[in-house]
């Protein structure tokens, strides 16, 4: 018997530095880095993969457009890593650009070239190990189109049974005799992971996916199809950890167990290494950004993307003030801290709004917006991890998930009407993706007037707002209740 542990981290999105809870300091990239390699020390055959990701939500990932955290990550010595949809926000070309300084393998087995079916990157990667092959097979998730869809040159494998098939020309042209094991690397969400097990071939051998991209967390794995998934929740205050006995006799994993394994003052310590580059990376970022924009009346939260939320309202409030159209619809996905305040510093409002771009303004019937809104509140979206909105005042949504309907549809208190005529706006992410997201065909809808641009960046308007108005304060209010 040969044993093999097995590292996993996934959706670290620029959680760098560590934090307190209940008086213990937990979390952060250095002592991420130091529970791996304390586990290197311990047993003798240890790989660590990521699942997707690394990039976004920190200033410091930001300055540097994802520099910084490929050298960070470089520093933990992954084995392998999978690229998720937030690796693209910088573009495609910067990211092949990054996947060069990159020191360890990044694999993605469906992302190609459209015009001659080329590869972007290497499909797997095999890792031995004291004798041990191991195959990891990288699969991103679908969203990168949304993120991509100005470079046509870039495309994918759109679906599930799509990836599978892939799944299964990858072992049938590269998985071999010598093959003891075969992984996943998706970043595509639980619900995809669950299909696409349901989808695998077990003469294709699969023996695990290792998962991201909904930030799920897990006390033990779910066995689809006699395949584990696992995933590691989201940022760097846990890590998850397999340890197989595989016996080389039969070819086969003989028992495993997995956690997911708390990273705090009492598990490791922080890898010093890391904590020192680390530290270059804050003073200069402190330096740009240790300045105060307001200071909120209390701390608000943004506890789900699917929910209203305090968060939430404050932002659509804020784009919608004193502007040209009737109703914001902020991505809540746009909103990337569960808590913000009393006091926001400029790193703070950056961090939380990363995605700064335009918004625009389209005018839509009340039928359509009917329409749109039944579209957000699908069942997919309590299932897994479709595109959901918080709205700005005015508005009032009262939906019945068993029946499927809008049992209140009002604006500033008075019934929204299938012939009335409402402008709202929405970011370009979701301008562009306006079919796939909201139901109804942009063609359709530009018939009752061309679009327009009216603001050029989201954080020119929170950064003024905030500024101006010291003490704001935010409540969930019934804008959008659901009804079990």
């Amino acid at each position: 018997m040969k044993k093999l542990t097995l590292l996993h981290s996934n959706d670290m999105h620029g959680d760098f530095f560590e934090s307190e809870s209940d008086g213990i300091m937990s979390g952060g990239i250095s002592r991420l880095g130091g529970y791996v390699e304390k586990v290197r020390k311990e047993e003798k055959n240890t790989i660590f993969a990521i699942a997707g990701d690394m990039f976004r939500g920190s200033v410091i990932d930001s300055d540097y457009m994802g520099l910084s955290t490929i050298d960070l990550v470089n520093l933990l010595s992954p084995d392998v890593a999978c690229p998720g949809n937030h690796e693209v926000d910088y573009g495609i070309a910067h990211l092949l650009f990054l996947e060069k300084c990159a020191r360890f393998p990044i694999v993605c087995s469906n992302m190609f070239v459209t015009m001659n079916n080329t590869r972007l990157f290497t499909p797997y990667v095999n890792i031995e190990i004291d004798g041990m092959r191991i195959l990891f097979i990288g699969i991103l998730t679908k969203e990168v189109l949304a993120s991509t869809k100005t470079e046509k040159i870039i495309g994918m494998l759109i679906d599930v049974e799509d990836a599978a098939r892939e799944v299964g020309v990858i072992c049938d042209n590269y998985r071999t005799t010598s093959t003891d094991m075969t992984i996943l690397l998706t970043h595509i969400g639980i619900e995809d992971d669950r299909r696409l097990a349901q989808l695998l071939d077990p003469r294709w051998g699969v023996n695990m996916i290792i998962g991201g991209h909904s930030h799920t967390s897990m006390e033990q794995p779910e066995i689809i199809n006699g395949i584990p998934i696992v995933q590691a929740s989201y940022g760097t205050k846990q890590i998850g950890r397999f340890d197989i006995l595989y016996d080389e006799q039969k070819r086969e994993i003989h028992e495993w167990k997995w956690n997911c394994i708390p990273l705090n003052d009492e598990t490791c310590e922080k890898d010093p290494a890391i904590e020192d580059v680390l530290n270059l990376y804050r003073e200069e970022s402190d330096f740009k950004y240790r300045r105060i924009v307001t200071r909120l009346a209390r701390k608000l939260t943004h506890p789900s993307r699917t929910q209203e939320t305090e968060l939430g309202n404050l932002y659509a409030d804020m784009m919608q003030d004193d502007s040209s159209f009737d109703i914001m619809l902020f991505g809540s996905g746009a909103i990337r801290k569960e808590e913000l305040g009393p006091i926001v510093e400029y790193a703070d409002m950056l961090e939380n709004t990363p995605f700064d771009d335009v918004v625009h303004m389209l005018e839509v019937t009340g039928a359509q917006f009917r329409r749109m809104v039944l579209h957000i509140l699908r069942d997919e979206a309590w299932q897994g991890h479709t595109e959901f909105y918080q709205f700005s005042k005015g508005v009032r949504i009262v939906y019945r998930k068993s029946t499927h309907e809008l049992l209140e549809f009002k604006f500033n208190g008075e019934d929204i009407t299938d012939d009335m005529h409402l402008k709202i706006a929405m970011q370009h992410y979701h301008f562009i993706n306006f079919d796939e997201f909201f139901g109804v065909p942009l063609s359709e809808v530009i018939q009752n007037r061309h679009p327009r641009i009216v603001i050029t960046s989201v954080n020119n308007i929170v950064e003024e707002y905030m500024t101006l108005h010291q003490g704001l304060d935010a409540h969930v209010e019934g804008r959008l209740v659901i009804l079990e």
